[in-house]
C-alpha cells in the first residue's frame, strides 16, 4: 500500500469574519496546490483513492488533482492519527491512498508510521509525505518513499 498525506496549501488569513473550514487558498496557495498535484501525477501510482477533510482550503487542494475524492469528516481539523489511518484502511489497502488534512494530525500520523509513536512533528502547507508498506522476510516494514515541498 502507498500511503500519501497531503497538507492543505495555503490558505487566506484567518479574519474572524470567516469560519476556519470555509477559509478558501490563497492565490499563492492555488498555485501550490496546482505543482503539487503535477508531480503527484508524475508518479507511478496505482488504484487512487483521494479523501479530503471537508474545510474548504482541503476540498481545493484535492481538487488540484483532477481527480474524484470523498469529503470524511474524520480529516477535519481536530482529527488525530488513529482517524487518519481508519480513512486510509492502512496497512490493508492494495493500492494508494491519498489524504488531504492538517496539522497536527498529518504530522503525528507521520511520526506514528515513522518511530512507532506520535510526536508533533510539521509537515509544510502544501506538503507531502509518501509511505509505502512492505513485507520483507515476514517482517511488515514501513518505508518513507518520499516528502516533497514547494
Amino acid at each position: 500500500m502507498d500511503l500519501i498525506l497531503w497538507r492543505n496549501a495555503e490558505a487566506e488569513a484567518a479574519t474572524g469574519k470567516i469560519a476556519d473550514n470555509k477559509r478558501k487558498l490563497s492565490g499563492r496557495g492555488e498555485k501550490h496546490a496546482e505543482r503539487m498535484a503535477e508531480w503527484l501525477k508524475k508518479q507511478a501510482l496505482r488504484k487512487i483513492q483521494v479523501f479530503s477533510s471537508p474545510a474548504r482550503r482541503a476540498r481545493q487542494t484535492a481538487q488540484a488533482l483532477g481527480l474524484p475524492y470523498d469529503v470524511k469528516g474524520q480529516l477535519a481539523v481536530g482529527a488525530d492519527a488513529a482517524d487518519l489511518l481508519a480513512i486510509a484502511g492502512w496497512p490493508d489497502y492494495h493500492g494508494t491512498v491519498i489524504l488531504v488534512s492538517h496539522q497536527p494530525a498529518l504530522g503525528r500520523l507521520a511520526a506514528l508510521l515513522l518511530s512507532g509513536q506520535e510526536a508533533d512533528w510539521t509537515i509544510k502547507r502544501c506538503g507531502v509525505w509518501w509511505f509505502s508498506n512492505r513485507v520483507r522476510r515476514d517482517e511488515t516494514q514501513t518505508v518513507l518513499r518520499a516528502v516533497a515541498n514547494l
